[in-house]
């Protein structure tokens, strides 16, 4: 009995050898059409990276002469108000939004809430 298992787990072993894939075999892959196409061989050429030249920060003056004023006066909010203007116009020369992903609402009607 011991030795009719020992033979059928040998036999076993050896099948198990026989069912691995060949690492060599080139299949498609399934793609589902987003990023880049894994199926295609691509050549790219790779770039040394050239660090940018260090750009000065805008705000770091503003924020100099915020640190120098009154908190809360005119003159504070004025600056801060620089800063945050700066702040928000390099956000948006970095944001990039596909204009397929955004839906605009139907022309003729009011939207509000939210869309079940």
């Amino acid at each position: 009995m011991i030795r009719r298992g020992f033979v059928l787990l040998t036999f076993c072993a050896a099948l198990m050898g026989c069912a691995a894939a060949p690492a060599q075999e080139h299949r498609p892959i399934a793609w589902d059409g987003f990023g880049q196409n894994p199926n295609r061989t691509s050549v790219t050429k790779r770039r040394a990276a050239i660090p940018a030249p260090a750009q000065e920060d805008p705000n770091q003056e503003r924020r100099r002469v915020l640190g120098t004023l009154r908190p809360y006066s005119e003159a504070w909010w004025a600056v801060h108000d620089e800063i945050e203007a700066e702040n928000d116009r390099q956000l948006g020369t970095k944001l990039v939004i596909c204009p397929r992903c955004v839906q605009s609402p139907p022309s003729g009607e009011d939207v509000t809430g939210s869309i079940r």
